[in-house]
């Protein structure tokens, strides 16, 4: 980097500074906008929640379950609560990574702004493509092999009758285990950024990660073999993946480099 490259960023950085006590009062100011932004979306996910769960159940009524409970006398109310809640959190993640976004900028150079703006950017889209895939195709597999338990032992007639709290808690685990394992390559590619990994080091270790694959998918799935190759597979494809945007990043900062020294020459 250049001496005038190396002055304009600390101008930049200059410019941006400001006193402790302003940068509560900021931060305090983005915070009340989050709280704002998920107190609006709790209230509209609390009054569609019956709605939204209706949403949720649509793949065990395709298991062929037709009946849901509750066993104690507030279940069905606190499983609305929590319903609302994780709703609102995924409402307000626009919010709130602008708002987290917008408190951190003025610290960056110029550079890092660029650099990090696509990783915010993939964050969402690639959550909900793994939460996609959760619901159109892993819950299905898993309830289609978890009810399967269901008929008869003997004289006895073994009937799955789902409490509405565990089924939550249960298509939550997917959604939320598919969405975060998606994050994968946003991950790897920061580590990398921040010079904590390099993409020799992430080739050395495949083998390593293709084990950590199954190992996850085993822990955030049920027992069932097609369930855990649903997320194990994607998994060791994202961390490819990772490893060719590494590749693509590299090249464009070595390009960069390259064109500095040569306009310092």
């Amino acid at each position: 980097m250049s001496d005038d490259a190396l002055i304009d960023g600390r101008d930049e950085i200059d410019a941006s500074r400001a006193p402790l006590l302003d940068h509560l009062v900021e931060l305090r100011r983005r915070l009340l906008y989050c709280i704002a932004a998920v107190a609006v979306c709790f209230g509209v996910a609390m009054y569609f929640a019956n709605t939204i769960f209706a949403f949720l159940l649509k793949p065990l009524r395709a298991a062929g379950q037709t009946e849901v409970i509750f066993t104690t006398v507030y279940g069905g109310f606190f499983t609305e609560v929590k319903l609302a809640f994780f709703t609102a959190m995924m409402l307000s993640f626009p919010v709130i990574s602008n708002q987290a976004w917008r408190f951190i900028a003025p610290g960056l150079y110029r550079k890092e702004k660029r650099a990090l703006l696509p990783f915010l950017l993939a964050t969402p889209v690639l959550f909900t493509a793994g939460a996609a895939m959760a619901y159109f195709i892993a819950v299905p597999m898993a309830l289609h092999f978890l009810l399967g338990y269901s008929g008869m032992v003997g004289d006895v007639k073994r009937q799955a009758l789902p409490d509405i709290a565990e089924y939550l808690s249960f298509i939550m685990q997917f959604l939320f285990g598919f969405g975060i394992a998606f994050l994968l390559p946003v991950l790897l590619m920061l580590l990398e950024r921040a010079g904590i990994v390099t993409r020799q080091q992430l080739k050395s270790a495949r083998r390593y990660a293709v084990v950590g694959a199954f190992a996850i998918a085993a822990v955030l799935t049920p027992p069932d073999v097609g369930s855990q190759l649903l997320l194990a597979i994607p998994l060791c494809l994202l961390y490819e993946l990772a490893l060719v945007g590494i590749w693509f990043t590299e090249r464009k900062r070595a390009k960069l480099a390259a064109e500095e020294a040569a306009q310092a020459a």
